[in-house]
């Protein structure tokens, strides 16, 4: 690869060539070579995000810098905070005072934890002096909110950005962390005579040993991709250089005439669509007389690294349409996306309709975003700085690490994936309890440098796809092209794709959109079998004649069910799946399901 930056006509025509979605982009958008003089640049960026964890030190000092400077010029902020911590400090000596007198009526708390929060629910925690302990940290982390929040003049991003990493650090200097200050953990050792203390040791350095040698968690090594999760009998029946595609055996005598295929993301493998057989939603449309089709894309490597979201587009979505169409001779095919690939069968959908390609009988997007205004939390991972510290790293190596990206998720829900469990299986020694859905959480993908770049840019940085920009091909695509009739699944405690940002989809297409609010989040609530308890959902279908309702009043307005979401969906899918037929040939065998692809680390 040459050392010299391209010129910029170099460059334009080179992305003509590749139809690239960043055409016409600055030329510092894609280190696609390193500028001249600025290896060293991106070198040491690369090296630093060694030891930040991808995080830019620039990214978080400027948004310190943004809040501090503003703070500095609020005086009427500051003392509004140095009033509110002066009658904190009184509630909690009130509290405390009342807490330990003899015959005083018992204290009622100073504040309660968020709903959300389960760290202090044992009976334990109530009892003196853990209830002093506890109750001063939630007062400090209610502080902290306030100070780092609604100060004038600093950008919104800065703010999100400043409060999330202080409830980082509050979230690890969390009383219930240490066993000195947490009752439950001391209970425990003195019940078990030191032995879960010692447990959890083991369970250390059992971490540290699998973490060294790459190998599942004991409770998660017992869900084999092939024997115990993605065993839906099926055939690989095309493969490129990107994608293997997998057709699934009929289980019926007659199927629906029209096939489905499955877009996936590529950030995780396709199996959360097929893990274990109670939870495999396409051994579930197979048993309703679904012809399934999966995509499983490549694990890319450092070759990979000039792979790019058009290369995606058409390698992957329009390959396997061609393959689905010539193997069951169906005119058309409705197509599902999951999380990432479902923005990419949008961007593939546009772009057939811009073209008059009108195989596509309907769109299932399943917690999927198409405008990027409102991503949720992970918007605190994006912006110029921290792209481009992202694209070091990536130019270095070639494609982003899964460590890279686990780090990211696990930071948004930190007292859930990171603090709780290590209470659990540190310092109560508790093993850890598996299930296929940790077990495919744990089994993560990496992503070529060019296609990531892409993706962060032109659709977190800049919404080029939302706002008409985006093109494929070499030619601008929109959404409201698309004509075909949309299923949109949204889930409720959604930190990916937040349920309100995919709900918008209804402001940017002109077609019938049925919406479906299901519970649960990202993960856990897509994979819904029936029977599961807790379960329910709101649905209802926009047309695109009618007025547009806001999502807050569609949440408000429209009735809930109880249940899984999947026989609604599948009841919509009848509708417009044809009449039933014989199973149609399964394709020409390149070997069984889940193919070689999944199984790349």
């Amino acid at each position: 690869m040459s050392k010299t930056q391209p010129s910029n006509a170099t460059q334009q025509v080179e992305h003509e060539r590749l139809g690239s979605a960043w055409q016409g982009a600055p030329a510092h958008d894609y280190p696609e070579s390193a500028p001249e003089g600025a290896t060293l640049d991106l070198l040491l960026n690369a090296w630093l995000g060694k030891f930040t964890g991808g995080i830019s030190p620039a990214a978080l000092g400027n948004a310190y810098a943004d809040w501090l400077s503003h703070l500095a010029l609020a005086p009427s902020k500051q003392q509004a905070l140095l009033q509110e911590a002066w009658k904190k400090i009184g509630r909690w000596q009130q509290y405390a005072v009342q807490s330990v007198v003899p015959g005083a009526p018992s204290a009622a708390p100073c504040i309660a934890p968020l709903p959300q929060d389960r760290r202090f629910e044992d009976p334990a925690w109530q009892r003196w002096p853990y209830n002093l302990v506890y109750q001063g940290f939630l007062l400090q982390q209610q502080w902290w909110h306030r100070a780092t929040t609604g100060v004038r003049g600093v950008s919104p991003h800065h703010e999100d950005v400043v409060t999330f990493t202080v409830r980082q650090w509050l979230d690890m200097l969390a009383p219930s962390n240490f066993m000195l200050t947490n009752p439950v953990v001391q209970q425990a050792t003195l019940e078990s005579g030191g032995a879960s203390l010692a447990h959890g040791m083991v369970h250390a350095v059992e971490y540290w040993q699998r973490a060294a040698m790459g190998r599942a968690a004991p409770g998660e090594a017992a869900f084999k991709v092939g024997q115990t999760v993605a065993v839906t009998p099926g055939k690989v029946v095309y493969r490129n250089d990107l994608i293997e595609l997998i057709q699934y055996a009929p289980t019926t005598a007659q199927v629906h005439a029209t096939p489905l295929l499955f877009v996936p993301a590529w950030i995780m493998k396709f199996y959360i669509l097929d893990l274990s057989p109670h939870n495999s939603l396409v051994r579930y449309l197979v048993g309703q007389g679904h012809t399934v089709f999966m995509i499983s894309w490549k694990n890319p490597q450092e070759e990979d690294r000039e792979l790019s979201l058009e290369d995606y587009r058409q390698l992957g979505v329009m390959d396997a349409l061609d393959a689905v169409v010539r193997i069951t001779g169906a005119p058309q095919v409705h197509a599902t996306g999951y999380c990432l690939g479902g923005t990419l069968l949008a961007m593939a959908a546009a772009s057939m309709a811009r073209d008059g390609d009108a195989r596509l009988a309907s769109l299932t997007m399943l917690a999927s975003q198409v405008d990027f205004k409102e991503p949720g939390e992970l918007s605190l991972f994006i912006d110029e700085s921290q792209v481009s510290f992202l694209e070091a790293a990536m130019w270095k190596q070639g494609y982003l690490d899964t460590r890279q990206m686990a780090g990211a998720f696990q930071l948004l829900r930190s007292n859930d994936l990171i603090w709780s469990r290590r209470l659990r299986h540190y310092l109560l020694g508790l093993d850890d309890q598996g299930s296929d859905l940790m077990a495919w959480n744990g089994d993560a993908t990496r992503m070529p440098c060019r296609m990531h770049s892409e993706y962060l840019r032109r659709l977190f940085l800049h919404n080029d796809l939302a706002e008409g920009r985006y093109r494929t091909a070499g030619r601008h695509i929109a959404l409201p092209d698309i004509h075909a009739p949309i299923f949109a699944v949204g889930t409720l405690t959604d930190h990916v794709a937040p349920w309100r940002s995919v709900y918008k989809l209804q402001l940017l297409t002109d077609t019938d959109v049925t919406f479906l609010l299901t519970s649960g989040g990202h993960n856990a609530g897509v994979v819904s079998p029936p029977g599961q308890p807790g379960r329910s959902y709101q649905l209802a279908t926009h047309r695109h004649d009618e007025a547009y309702v806001d999502a807050d009043s569609w949440q408000r307005d429209v009735p809930h069910h109880d249940g899984s979401w999947w026989p609604a969906w599948q009841a919509w899918l009848e509708e417009r799946a044809g009449a039933l037929v014989a199973p149609p040939a399964m394709g020409a065998a390149l070997g069984d399901a889940p193919g070689s692809y999944v199984l790349q680390t």
